[in-house]
């Protein structure tokens, strides 16, 4: 296993809990089994299946480069990060010339997989696939094949279908954000937490997210600690480009990334401009920024009606 952070430090344990002997390398010292690559290569008798789990991008194709030349023929090599799947076909194509097989793998599950296993999405030829089921099996939840993993397709559509189910995770999430902020705006809601939480038992939006939402509430009932800052690591515009590419339309996923833009502006230059156009053609009311534009000073008539009043 290469790469144990939040997610490879315990997939090594759960792979271990199974019965697996893993080695694992990491940057850090202090959770890494070894202390290079050909140090990693050399602790298992080949054939060895090594697990990447490094950022993506630059980290995981410079990984995939190093393992190139250290590894043996007839060894395999999984990406399990987020990369993007238009690099899977490179990757599997550069470990292909030194005989090393290629898989790419999404995986879904964060720091809760350790005990309750990963949803797991494979792309690769079949007998690569069929060769790491054990750590397939290892590593998804409890229960039927079928249940936790899936044979996607060939290179690259693991990945590919670990971006659209990020992308379908952004949408989730938003909805119940708006509809916790409209709760939350409503005087006649008087426990929005316990409503929430009503929500995740017998009903048609209950899922394992709202009940995160719910667990995110017990501690802080108003979001109070938090700022409304939203990152994005990438899976979310890679699936709007590739509906673009294929004239899928996704308003739901597309306004979910573009609400994450907005969480990290102070102040948005699109909605100043459409305060100067509102104040121009109908002399709206408008905010004034600097010392004499506080929080409720205003600017123009009260009311605008066909008023062209600057």
């Amino acid at each position: 296993m290469i790469g144990l952070g939040r997610m490879g430090g315990n997939m090594r344990e759960r792979l271990r809990a199974a019965g697996h002997e893993v080695v694992g390398y990491d940057p850090r010292p202090e959770v890494s089994d070894v202390a290079s690559l050909a140090e990693l290569a050399g602790a298992l008798a080949a054939p060895r299946v090594v697990w990447v789990m490094v950022p993506s991008g630059e980290p995981t194709r410079n990984t995939v480069a190093t393992l190139a030349t250290t590894l043996e023929p007839g060894d395999l090599v999984i990406d399990g990060g987020n990369s993007r799947y238009t690099d899977d076909q490179p990757n599997a194509a550069l470990l292909d010339a030194h005989g090393i097989g290629y898989v790419d793998c999404g995986v879904s599950g964060g720091i809760w997989g350790k005990d309750n296993g990963y949803g797991l999405m494979a792309g690769g030829e079949p007998e690569h696939i069929e060769r790491a089921m054990p750590v397939f099996d290892a590593l998804r939840p409890e229960g039927m094949r079928e249940e936790g993993f899936a044979h996607a397709g060939p290179v690259g559509a693991g990945h590919f279908a670990k971006m659209v189910h990020n992308g379908i995770e952004y949408g989730l999430m938003q909805a119940y954000a708006e509809g916790f902020e409209l709760m939350e705006a409503s005087e006649l809601i008087t426990d929005v937490p316990g409503v929430i939480q009503a929500w995740s038992r017998g009903t048609v939006v209950r899922s394992w997210l709202l009940d995160l939402l719910v667990d995110a509430l017990k501690e802080d009932p108003r979001l109070d600690q938090l700022e409304g800052w939203v990152d994005d690591s990438g899976e979310g515009r890679w699936t709007i480009e590739e509906a673009i590419a294929h004239a899928v339309p996704l308003p739901v996923i597309s306004a979910a990334l573009f609400a994450r833009f907005s969480s990290r502006q102070a102040e948005s230059p699109a909605m100043k401009a459409v305060a100067a156009l509102r104040q121009q053609f109908g002399g709206h009311a408008v905010k004034k920024s600097g010392p004499a534009g506080a929080p409720g000073d205003k600017a123009g008539p009260s009311s605008g009606g066909g008023s062209t009043q600057q």
